[in-house]
């Protein structure tokens, strides 16, 4: 559909994150783009579907995916993973253009059960997770963070994706804004030389 505005959808992490979600908001609908943000109530929805279906679809739909992994890993029901890891796998799944955020508490937890020998999700899931609480509130948070990485040790899998850190909400929207303007930035050159080519052919007609 011609002009119409790039679409990023920012994963369902809410809760505790509630400001930095609107910043998030504002900036990228500041730079051009349609913000799909269940925070914001901005998903397209359908009364038939599952609030669960109703993100997935809009992973499949959307133009981008901006990712946040945060000490919380959302509620759950029997076993099953939470509505943000499943974006992240299917957004991978899908091979969006994809961003991903993770705050450097979860990478610190990280680094302190890897010391202690827990490599991997076989191992970290024999744990008891009081080890880590009140600071992690599910061991599966690793399991999102090394899904956004595309690194999966027991399989021999090297990262390859970049997730940043941040610790204070300037640093998360210096990132977003750093990555959303210069992805902007090169979608205008790009038009910019297809509008000059065709209006070069056309002067050759």
């Amino acid at each position: 559909m011609a002009n119409r505005r790039p679409i990023v959808m920012v994963s369902s992490s809410v809760y505790g994150q509630e400001e930095l979600l609107e910043r998030i908001y504002s900036l990228l609908t500041a730079l051009g783009y349609e913000v799909w943000m269940s925070h914001k109530g901005t998903i397209p929805t359908n009364s038939d579907e599952s609030s669960l279906e109703s993100c997935l679809k809009a992973v499949e739909n959307c133009d981008m995916f901006l990712g946040l992994i945060t000490t919380n890993y959302g509620t759950t029901k029997d076993g099953e993973i939470s509505a943000t890891h499943s974006e992240f796998k299917r957004a991978i799944e899908l091979n969006k253009r994809r961003w991903f955020l993770i705050h450097d508490r979860v990478v610190f937890a990280r680094q302190i059960l890897r010391k202690l020998g827990h490599n991997n999700q076989a191992t970290r899931h024999k744990l008891d997770l009081k080890i880590l609480a009140p600071y992690i509130s599910d061991l599966r948070v690793f399991d999102m963070y090394e899904d956004a990485l595309d690194k999966h040790e027991e399989e021999g899998r090297i990262t390859v994706r970049w997730v940043q850190e941040y610790d204070r909400d300037s640093d998360a929207l210096l990132f977003a804004a750093s990555q959303f303007s210069r992805y902007q930035d090169a979608e205008r050159w790009i038009e910019t030389q297809f509008a000059n080519k065709e209006n070069f052919s056309g002067g050759e007609k």
